[in-house]
């Protein structure tokens, strides 16, 4: 079973997302900021990475950064998840290291849809 790191500061957005996760069959791992997920990637990279933009003590694209640079970083495959739609941000993300973008709202039918995209379904 692949595991999916759910990267969010709202707790509701992280409870919904982990729900539909489970039911694509991934173990789900929560954080509520970039400092507490890079910890997680450090004892245990995930196979994938659900990332908000805005965080708090370290934003989406710093912990992208970030991640990447750890032993192992290239493994996940990372996904913002954000309300951050405009070209800039979506190119800034894609240029930190993120795979691919899902823009909220979402359902399980989107996550299921950027999961087949990038080869996780």
């Amino acid at each position: 079973m692949k595991t999916c790191l759910v990267v969010d500061d709202s707790r509701v957005i992280r409870k919904i997302t982990c729900r539909i996760l489970k039911e694509l069959a991934f173990h789900t791992v929560e954080a509520d900021n970039g400092e507490e997920a890079l910890v997680l990637c450090r004892r245990n990279m995930p196979d994938v990475i659900l990332l908000d933009w805005n965080l708090p003590h370290m934003s989406g694209v710093e912990f992208v950064r970030s991640v990447r640079a750890e032993k192992n970083g290239s493994v996940p495959v990372v996904l913002f998840c954000t309300t951050e739609n405009d070209v800039s941000h979506i190119s800034e993300a894609l240029g930190a290291g993120a795979d691919e973008y899902i823009m909220k709202p979402f359902d399980k039918s989107i996550i299921e849809a950027k999961f087949s995209e990038v080869g996780l379904m």
